[in-house]
């Protein structure tokens, strides 16, 4: 989840939510109650007239739309939240309006902020899957290194140095040297992009220096660098790529780990009556939720014991193996902190 909070005053204001999982909506579904008024940008059926002959043609346009919400709900596999209410900021003023919210699609929200909402906000910041993003921008002699941000790429670092062509190896390696230690402390994703043949050099000698933000880095041709370059890695759909590739790692590891604990007789529940009894005991570390059971009512409030208890949730899409064969189990599992009979 990415988060900018506005100007809050006793905890009650706007907080701008950006959700980046399946597990961000489910916590907004839980930040988000009747009465809240959310903003967002939406499509908004707008009649427009043409001329006398032929009727009136109805198209969707993009508005910001201010609504008053009465209902919140899952739709369909969990993939995305469904926002209702009445529109109270925008066109159509009195209208009742849907918001679809998914992933990498913001919402403002206006509220009186519990304690807890906030609590909850921090701990989906911390647990983002995705980490920051960094892209590193390098050519001879030139490198800089981005930091994504929500309102768009935050420049970290400028380096420069001598060309390095020809004989000047030394001050090739120097440069290198310079911007190793400027990435050394990236512990989320990193892209290493540039034109020609300088990216490639870097990685590699980086890589043989056992880098390690170095050595899980995607490479990235692009036709510029700096900022030029950071638009061409966000227009080539690496990004989203990357986003994928990371949820989908997560969910085979925690898969993987259920699937063992159970072939070992290990701690480990698998579904709904036996991790609801290891709830009980204050057993559960990590739940894991099939987004097919978001929606079922008699989840909730097992979940939310398990989230008092400090335990983590982890909702897995259907889409995708590792959460076809939790839903197989039953749709839920918990990796526990120790066995219970």
């Amino acid at each position: 989840m990415k988060v900018e909070y506005g100007d809050l005053r006793d905890n009650s204001g706007e907080i701008r939510l950006l959700p980046e999982s399946i597990d961000d909506l489910w916590h907004l579904e839980h930040l988000i109650s009747p009465g809240d008024l959310v903003f967002a940008t939406t499509f908004r059926s707008v009649e427009t007239a043409t001329d006398k002959i032929r009727p009136e043609k109805v198209e969707k346009r993009p508005v910001r739309l201010g609504i008053r919400v009465e209902k919140v709900e899952f739709s369909g596999h969990g993939i995305r939240l469904r926002v209702a209410g009445t529109i109270e900021h925008g066109v159509d003023c009195g209208a009742y309006h849907t918001i679809n919210v998914e992933t990498g699609y913001e919402i403002s929200v206006i509220r009186q902020w519990r304690p807890i909402d906030l609590e909850r906000i921090g701990r989906a910041v911390k647990a983002s899957v995705f980490g920051v993003i960094h892209i590193l921008t390098i050519e001879e002699g030139e490198a800089e290194l981005f930091r994504l941000r929500q309102y768009g790429p935050e420049s970290v670092m400028t380096l420069s140095a001598g060309s390095g062509k020809g004989g000047e190896t030394d001050t090739r390696t120097a440069f290198f040297d310079a911007v190793l230690t400027c990435i050394a402390e990236i512990s989320g994703p990193l892209i290493i992009a540039g034109p020609g043949f300088i990216k490639d050099d870097f990685v590699r000698y980086a890589r043989n220096k056992n880098s390690d933000p170095a050595g899980r880095a995607i490479v990235v041709e692009t036709r510029r660098i700096g900022r030029g370059a950071v638009q061409d890695v966000i227009g080539s759909g690496t990004l989203e790529k990357l986003m994928g590739d990371l949820q989908l790692s997560r969910e085979v590891k925690l898969m993987d780990e259920v699937l063992v604990r159970i072939a070992q007789d290990g701690a480990v529940a698998y579904g709904k009556k036996p991790v609801e009894s290891a709830i009980e005991y204050g057993a559960v570390e990590e739940v894991l939720l099939a987004d097919t059971l978001i929606r079922d009512r008699t989840i909730v409030p097992l979940i939310e014991s398990a989230e008092r208890m400090g335990a983590k949730i982890v909702v897995l899409s259907t889409e995708f193996e590792p959460g076809e064969r939790l839903d197989a189990l039953g749709g839920i599992a918990a990796l526990l902190r120790y066995k219970v009979s």
